[in-house]
C-alpha cells in the first residue's frame, strides 16, 4: 500500500513540473473591449477532448500554466457570441506561447431557433448540487452509468452497486428529473448506458413538500440526477445479451441472459428490462419483507464492528458476497406529460430470486465470568418472488394549484429453509480441539426450520401545493398513508443437548408450529404555510400529527405426537399484541436568504402518546412524552463553486412492535429473544457540516462533510447467558450514545495521462452503552481509511485504472477487555480496457484482499482476478461475442468478522468460484435526426414551468 500512494505522490508531482505557458486575450470584435468570464477551452487535436479550461479574468486574459508539448486547439465560448476556435502549438523549447487576441463576434438570434452546445467544465457547484459534465469522465463503449460514477471525485461504487456519494448512500437516482423505476438507484445505474447522459447532478434531495415551500424540513435523501444529452432523447437504444458456460467446481451450467430495450421520444421515455443469471448479478435493488426466513429466521448476531474481510464477486461478473443467488425479473417504466395539465412517472417490475449460504462461523464468547466458544455450520435456502408497483402524478389544477399523488406497493411470497448445526465448547476444547469430548462439550444444537410467507407493503402520498398572488406565500397540505401486512407459518425442529463437566445434564426438543400476523398502517398529515416578511425573510408555520398503529399476533402450538399434528397451544409463546403510537407537533421557522448566505432557525413542540396493549396478559401500558424540537441550517456560498453547509436536527424514534412484544422468540434455542413493553422513545440530535470546493483554473477538487450525532434513551440490546451457553437479549434504553462520521475527497486531473485522480479519506467513530449479565459495558470503536484511486481514457484504444484502500478499525470494550480488538484491510484493485487489432478488446480486473487483526482467526489474503476476450461486429461495433473467465486464479472466497461487546466471530461462506462463459451481445443505438412535436415540447416540472429554470426536483 505504501508503494501505491508513493506511486501516485510521485506522480502527481512530476505531472505538475513538466510543460509550459500559454495566454492570451478576449474581446469583443466591435467594442475591443474585454470580456469577463469568457469560458477558454484547450482540446487535444487528435479526438477533441478536454486537456484544461479556464474562465478569463477582469481584463480578458487567460494563461494556462504547465502545458505539455505538442498541438492543441483553444475553443472561446461566450454567451451571445459566436464561438471562436484557434489552433496553436507548444514548443518544447519555447517557455511561453502567446495566443494572441481573440476576437468574438456578437449573435443575435431567436431564442426559439437557438441550440447553444458549450464544452463547460467538468465540475460545477451551484448552491447545493454539485454537476459533473458526463463528457470529461469519459467510459468505454457500451458502458453502463455505473462505470462513470465510479470515475466521479467523492463518489464510490461498491461491488454489489451500492453508491456513496461524500460518505452517504444515495437513496435515489432519478432521469432527467423524474423517477426510473420508483427510487431504486441501481435500476438507472445498471441499465443505462453511459453514453446518452450528458449532466451528472449531485444533491441532498427535500421532500417534495419542503421543495415547494422553500423551507427545509431536514428530511434529505442523497440524490443523483442523470441529465440525458438532448440529441438521444429522441431513439432506440438498449443492450441484449445472453450466455452459458460451465462451472469448474460441479455440473452446474453458469448462465446469464439479459434484456434491455429504451425508447425515448422526448418527454415520452419507455423502457423494458429483463435478465435470468445464476452467477449473482443483480440489476435491481432487492427487497424482502420477511427479512433472513420469512421474518422467523434465526439471529445470531449482536450490536457490534464488522471487521469483515474478503469480498467475492465483482464488476460485471458477478455480485453478491457471501451467497449464490438465482435472479429472474423484468420490469416495465413508462414516463409521459399529457398535455400543459398532467405528467406521469409508472414502472411494474417482477424478480424472482433463489438464494443458496453455505456458512461456517466460530464465535469467541468472553463474559464476566466465563468465556466459551460456538461452532456453527449453517445451510439455507430462501426464495423470494415480489411485484413492486411506482408511480408519481402531477396535475395542475389551475394556474396556482398542483395536484401530486405518489402511490406504490410490493406485493411478496417466500419460502425458506435451514438446517443448524452448532457446538459449544470450554476453555479446555478451546485450546485442543482434536480433543473433544463429551467433557469437553457445553451444548450441542440441532436445528432445522421451514417457513412460508406472504405480505403487502406500501403506501400513498398526496401533496396538494396552493401558490397564492403574493410571491412566497404558499399553502400546502400533504397526506401519507402507509400499510404493511405480513403472514408467515413456520416449523421449528430442534434437538439441543446440555452437558456439564461429568456427564449429561440435559436435553430439550422442539417440534412446533408458529404462525404470526403482524399488521400496521401509519397515517401522517402534514400541514404548511408560508408567508413572505420581505424580499429575504420568509416565515413558515407548520403541523403535523401521524398516528401509527401496529398488530402482532404469534400463535405456538407444539406437536401432538399421538396425533402427529400441531395441535397443543403453547401459551408461553403465544401472544397477541398491539401498540399505538400517535403524535401531534406544532413549529415555526424563520429563513433568511442573501446573496451570499441563507440561513433558517426554527423549533417544534411535539406530545407523543405510547400504548401498548398486551391483550393475551389483559394488560395495558401508556405513556406520554412532550419534546422541544430545535432545527437549524445555515449555507453560505463563497464563490460559484465553493460553498459551506451547517444543518442541526432534532428527532423522535419510537420502538418497534417486535421490540416492544413481550414473548419469546426461540426460533434459535440458543439465542431467546424476547421483547421489552417499557421501552421508551429515543431522542436524537444530528449535527452536519458540507464543504464543496472545485477550482475551474486546476480542476482540483475538494469535497468534506463531517456527521455528528447524540441520542438519549438509545435502543440496545442486554443480554444475559447461564451456565450452559444458552443466551437470552432483550431490547432496553441506555444513554450516552454517541456516534463521529467524516469524509474527505480531493481530487485532481493529470493532463499527459488524461486521468482523474481521487484520494479518500474516511473517520467513524462510534461510542454505545449496553449490559452483560446485567452489568454495564462501555464500547468504543474507531475506523480509519484512506483510499487512492487513479481513472484513465488515455486514448480511443486504452483505458485503465488502479486504486487501493487501507483501513484500520479497533474495539475497546469496559467490561471484557479482552475483547479488545484492532484490525487492518488493505485492497488493491486494477482494471484494464485496451483495443486490439481486428476488432479484438480484452478486458481484465484483478482485486487483492489482505486481512490481518491479533483477534481469533490467522491473516487472511486473495486475489479475485477477472478476463474477457471480445470481437466486435457490425458497422458501429454495436454485436460483442465474448469469452470470459471469473476468478482465474480460483481463489475467491468470504471472510468476515464481526466484534461485538460479548463476542467475536470469524465466518466463512460459500461462494462462486472459477467459471466460464461464453456471450453475445447487442447493443441498439438508433437515435432520431430530426425532432416531432412531442420531442420538441420543453419538459416541465409539476408547476408547468419549463425545466431547465429550476434544479431537478425543485419547484419554482
Amino acid at each position: 500500500m505504501r508503494i501505491l500512494l508513493s506511486i501516485f505522490l510521485l506522480l502527481i508531482t512530476w505531472t505538475s513540473s513538466v510543460g509550459q505557458s500559454l495566454w492570451g486575450s478576449v474581446v469583443d470584435s466591435t467594442t475591443r473591449k474585454p470580456l469577463m468570464e469568457a469560458t477558454v477551452s484547450l482540446l487535444a487535436i487528435r479526438d477533441s477532448s478536454v486537456v484544461n479550461f479556464m474562465i478569463t479574468n477582469g481584463e480578458g486574459i487567460f494563461s494556462f500554466s504547465k502545458v505539455p508539448a505538442g498541438t492543441y486547439r483553444l475553443l472561446i465560448t461566450y454567451v451571445g457570441y459566436r464561438n471562436k476556435s484557434k489552433r496553436v502549438t507548444i514548443a518544447p523549447d519555447k517557455p511561453v506561447t502567446e495566443a494572441g487576441t481573440l476576437e468574438l463576434v456578437a449573435q443575435a438570434v431567436n431564442l426559439n431557433e437557438v441550440v447553444v452546445k458549450q464544452e463547460g467544465p467538468p465540475i460545477t457547484i451551484k448552491q447545493d448540487t454539485v454537476e459533473f459534465n458526463a463528457g470529461a469522465f469519459k467510459t468505454q463503449p457500451n458502458a453502463m452509468v455505473e462505470n462513470m460514477l465510479k470515475k466521479l471525485p467523492g463518489v464510490e461504487v461498491d461491488r454489489d452497486g451500492t453508491i456513496k456519494a461524500q460518505g452517504q448512500e444515495v437513496k435515489k437516482v432519478l432521469v432527467d428529473g423524474k423517477p426510473f423505476f420508483g427510487d431504486d438507484p441501481k435500476m438507472a445505474t445498471r441499465n443505462l448506458p453511459a453514453d446518452i447522459i450528458d449532466k451528472i447532478q449531485l444533491y441532498d434531495q427535500q421532500s417534495d413538500q419542503s421543495q415547494f415551500s422553500g423551507i427545509d424540513d431536514g428530511d434529505r435523501n442523497k440524490t443523483i440526477n442523470l441529465v440525458t444529452k438532448k440529441d438521444k432523447r429522441k431513439g432506440y437504444f438498449g443492450q441484449q445479451s445472453i450466455g452459458a458456460g460451465p462451472n469448474e467446481t460441479n455440473d452446474d451450467v453458469r448462465y446469464a441472459a439479459r434484456l434491455n430495450l429504451n425508447r425515448f421520444n422526448g418527454v415520452q421515455q419507455i423502457s423494458l428490462v429483463g435478465q435470468a443469471n445464476n452467477i449473482n448479478q443483480q440489476g435491481f435493488t432487492g427487497q424482502n419483507l420477511f427479512g433472513g426466513g420469512a421474518g422467523l429466521g434465526a439471529n445470531f448476531g449482536g450490536g457490534g464492528m464488522i471487521m469483515g474481510g474478503g469480498r467475492g464477486g465483482g464488476g460485471g461478473f458477478g455480485g453478491n458476497s457471501n451467497a449464490i443467488t438465482r435472479t429472474l425479473a423484468g420490469g416495465l417504466n413508462y414516463r409521459d406529460e399529457w398535455g400543459q395539465k398532467a405528467d406521469l412517472a409508472a414502472s411494474y417490475f417482477l424478480n424472482d430470486l433463489n438464494t443458496l449460504t453455505d456458512q461456517q462461523s466460530r464465535r469467541q464468547y468472553a463474559l464476566p465470568d466465563t468465556s466459551y466458544q460456538v461452532n456453527q455450520n449453517s445451510h439455507s435456502q430462501n426464495q423470494v418472488t415480489s411485484h413492486r408497483f411506482n408511480m408519481r402524478l402531477n396535475i395542475k389544477l389551475d394556474s396556482m394549484t398542483t395536484l401530486r399523488i405518489t402511490p406504490g406497493f410490493t406485493v411478496q411470497n417466500s419460502g425458506y429453509q435451514s438446517v443448524n448445526q452448532s457446538q459449544t465448547l470450554t476453555n479446555d476444547a478451546i485450546a485442543n480441539v482434536a480433543e473433544i469430548d463429551s467433557g469437553n462439550l457445553i451444548n450441542t444444537s440441532h436445528t432445522r426450520y421451514t417457513s412460508t410467507g406472504s405480505g403487502i407493503s406500501g403506501n400513498n402520498n398526496a401533496l396538494l401545493m396552493r401558490k397564492f398572488a403574493r410571491k412566497g406565500r404558499t399553502l400546502s397540505l400533504n397526506w401519507n398513508i402507509a400499510v404493511n401486512n405480513q403472514t408467515t407459518d413456520g416449523i421449528n425442529q430442534s434437538v439441543n443437548a446440555f452437558f456439564g463437566q461429568t456427564g449429561g445434564r440435559g436435553n430439550q426438543t422442539i417440534n412446533q408450529r408458529n404462525e404470526q400476523v403482524s399488521k400496521s398502517v401509519t397515517n401522517t398529515i402534514n400541514l404548511a404555510y408560508t408567508e413572505p416578511l420581505s424580499l429575504s425573510k420568509t416565515l413558515e408555520f407548520h403541523y403535523n400529527y401521524s398516528n401509527n398503529r401496529n398488530t402482532s399476533n404469534r400463535t405456538v402450538n407444539d406437536l401432538d405426537e399421538a396425533t402427529d399434528t400441531y395441535s397443543l397451544f403453547n401459551p408461553t409463546l403465544s401472544n397477541n399484541f398491539v401498540n399505538t403510537y400517535m403524535t401531534n407537533r406544532l413549529g415555526s421557522t424563520l429563513q433568511t436568504k442573501r446573496l451570499k448566505y441563507t440561513y433558517a432557525l426554527g423549533f417544534d413542540v411535539q406530545q407523543a402518546n405510547l400504548r401498548s396493549d398486551n391483550q393475551t396478559r389483559d394488560t395495558e401500558l401508556r405513556k406520554g412524552f412532550t419534546n422541544v424540537l430545535p432545527n437549524a441550517m445555515f449555507t453560505y456560498n463563497f464563490s460559484k463553486n465553493r460553498t459551506l453547509r451547517f444543518n442541526y436536527r432534532s428527532r423522535t424514534n419510537a420502538p418497534s412492535v417486535s421490540q416492544l412484544q413481550p414473548v419469546p422468540d426461540n426460533t434459535n434455542p440458543l439465542n431467546i429473544r424476547l421483547g421489552n413493553p417499557n421501552l421508551k422513545q429515543e431522542f436524537t440530535n444530528t449535527v452536519s457540516l458540507n464543504y464543496n470546493n472545485f477550482q475551474q483554473t486546476t480542476f482540483r477538487s475538494v469535497f468534506a462533510m463531517l456527521n455528528a450525532t447524540q441520542t438519549n434513551h438509545k435502543i440496545v440490546n442486554a443480554s444475559t447467558f447461564n451456565n450452559q451457553g444458552a443466551q437470552t437479549t432483550q431490547p432496553v434504553n441506555t444513554n450516552g450514545f454517541y456516534t463521529v462520521n467524516g469524509f474527505l475527497a480531493l481530487g485532481r486531473r493529470i493532463q499527459p495521462l488524461k486521468a482523474n485522480v481521487n484520494l479518500t479519506s474516511n473517520v467513524n467513530f462510534n461510542r454505545g452503552v449496553s449490559l452483560v449479565n446485567n452489568q454495564t459495558n462501555r464500547s468504543q470503536n474507531w475506523t480509519f481509511s484512506q483510499g487512492a484511486r487513479i481513472n484513465s481514457n488515455f486514448d480511443e484504444k486504452l483505458e485503465f485504472g488502479l486504486s487501493g484502500n487501507i483501513s484500520y478499525q479497533t474495539a475497546f470494550y469496559s467490561l471484557q477487555t479482552s475483547q479488545n480488538t484492532e484490525y487492518f484491510n488493505k485492497s488493491l484493485s486494477g482494471d484494464l480496457y485496451y483495443q486490439l487489432p481486428f476488432r479484438l478488446v480484452v478486458t481484465t480486473d484483478i482485486t487483492y484482499q489482505n486481512y490481518s487483526g491479533k483477534s481469533a482467526g490467522s491473516v487472511q489474503n486473495f486475489a479475485l482476478w477477472n478476463v474477457a476476450l471480445t470481437r466486435q461486429f457490425f458497422k458501429n461495433r454495436q454485436g460483442e461475442l465474448r469469452l470470459q473467465v471469473y476468478d482465474l486464479l480460483n481463489q475467491n472466497r468470504s471472510v468476515n468478522r464481526n466484534v461485538t461487546e460479548t463476542y467475536t466471530e470469524e465466518t466463512n461462506s460459500r461462494v462462486l468460484n472459477r467459471y466460464f462463459m461464453l456471450s453475445f451481445t447487442y447493443n441498439l443505438r438508433r437515435f432520431g435526426s430530426g425532432s416531432s412535436s412531442r420531442s420538441n415540447r420543453p419538459e416541465r416540472g409539476p408547476n408547468g414551468l419549463q425545466r431547465g429554470m429550476q434544479r431537478p426536483g425543485r419547484f419554482n
